[in-house]
């Protein structure tokens, strides 16, 4: 007796819903990418690769095409206004090694193996889901050069991967607002035009001020890539200006200095640019019988964590082993994986609204006297080791191969 082949729709077409596609080919499903954006979006900002995203990649075959940009000959110095310089942590310097890479290099590997194997559709957006015991019913909204046009199709799982403010959440689990914990932070992020001027391209700078930080993140091959972060009480208020003069008022009133003026200049002048609030996704649950969230739609785990294009990897891949396992069993499939999944991904939010938080932006005069502290214990290679074991084991969970099954 023939078996029709099941078919899931992938809502997004980031890392979560490339990998997700990548799977599920790998086990027998036809699955469906559908993308609000019109094309393929650009390579976009920095992203850190820990072991966890790292062990995935390998086991997926796609770890040598993302590649690695870490510049072994780069320096990162902690700076501060008036252009005084010393030696400090750069993200590539913290336990575990994280590759340092753009997030298109994640999206470029997985695409180039998906493809041309996957029935992808730009400008296409789902307006409703009827879920009943044996499938969904999706009517998908698309947007073409001359007219719109709205169809209905079944799927036997539909895979919502459309990150923090997510549709596929919206319509199968209600607002945003039961789910967004905010963490009253502001980022903004790009690629930067030019090095900044008295440093070299593979200098990484940190100006880390109480309530507020600017990060660059150095190359070996591309453009460094610049972050701003800052605290808020008032995300709101942050998006009634535009982002440039947003983030000059928060980095005032004092005067910007040579560095830091120079960073918001080629901020303003910027191509393409990330600039949102900060928040993590909190759900009882990350799926229905049919219905399954992924990646920053489920758990967005923030850049503060440098986790979040790992899990969605990691996510991916544990969801197709457990697809493959369960197949007459869609919902046993996705109660397995939420068991797996759920305890490390609460321990990723917990480390990335603690420690990660407060290493990106130090939060009182306390943190930032602590950071001066600790960037002295570094000017020296005996501190630099001592500070890499007693750092060791706050990373470690950053390690695990949760994927591995």
């Amino acid at each position: 007796m023939h078996t029709p082949t099941p078919r899931a729709l992938i809502v997004g077409m980031g890392i979560g819903g490339l990998a997700t596609a990548m799977r599920l080919h790998e086990i027998g499903w036809e699955p469906v990418i559908v993308e609000r954006a019109p094309e393929r979006r650009p390579a976009g900002y920095f992203i850190g690769l820990f072991e966890t995203g790292r062990a995935t990649a390998q086991r997926m075959g796609v770890l040598d095409a993302i590649g690695d940009r870490t510049d072994p000959d780069g320096m990162t110095y902690d700076i501060d206004r008036t252009g005084r310089r010393r030696p400090g942590l750069g993200y590539g310097d913290l336990p575990g090694a994280p590759r340092l890479i753009l997030r298109g290099d994640i999206e470029a590997a997985l695409y180039d193996t998906v493809a041309h194997r996957t029935d992808i559709r730009y400008g296409t957006t789902p307006t409703a889901l009827s879920e009943d015991p044996d499938g969904v019913d999706v009517t998908l909204h698309t947007t073409g050069d001359r007219e719109s046009r709205e169809t209905t199709e079944r799927f036997d799982l539909v895979v919502g991967a459309d990150g923090l403010r997510s549709t596929t959440r919206r319509l199968a689990f209600g607002p945003d607002s039961d789910y967004l914990r905010p963490l009253h932070h502001i980022i903004g992020a790009t690629i930067l035009k030019e090095p900044v001027p008295g440093y070299r391209p593979n200098d990484g700078l940190v100006l880390a001020e109480p309530g507020r930080s600017v990060w660059t993140f150095p190359f070996a091959d591309h453009q460094p890539g610049v972050l701003f972060n800052y605290r808020t009480d008032d995300e709101d208020a942050q998006f009634r200006l535009p982002p440039a003069e947003s983030l000059r008022r928060a980095f005032g009133p004092e005067p910007a200095g040579p560095v830091l003026n120079n960073l918001l200049a080629q901020f303003e002048q910027a191509d393409d640019y990330l600039f949102d609030s900060v928040h993590q996704v909190e759900m009882p649950t990350w799926h229905t019988n049919r219905v399954v969230l992924l990646g920053d739609a489920a758990w967005c785990l923030t850049l503060y964590s440098g986790m979040g294009a790992s899990t969605a990897m990691a996510g991916a891949d544990l969801l197709g082993t457990l697809l493959h396992r369960n197949p007459a069993t869609i919902t046993r499939a996705l109660r397995e994986w939420e068991q797996r999944l759920r305890p490390f991904i609460t321990l990723q939010q917990k480390s990335g609204r603690a420690q990660g938080l407060t290493m990106f932006v130090p939060q009182t005069r306390r943190d930032k006297a602590v950071r001066t502290a600790m960037q002295q214990v570094l000017s020296t290679r005996l501190g630099q080791r001592a500070m890499q074991t007693l750092a060791a084991g706050r990373f470690k969970e950053k390690s695990i191969d949760i994927a591995a099954v």
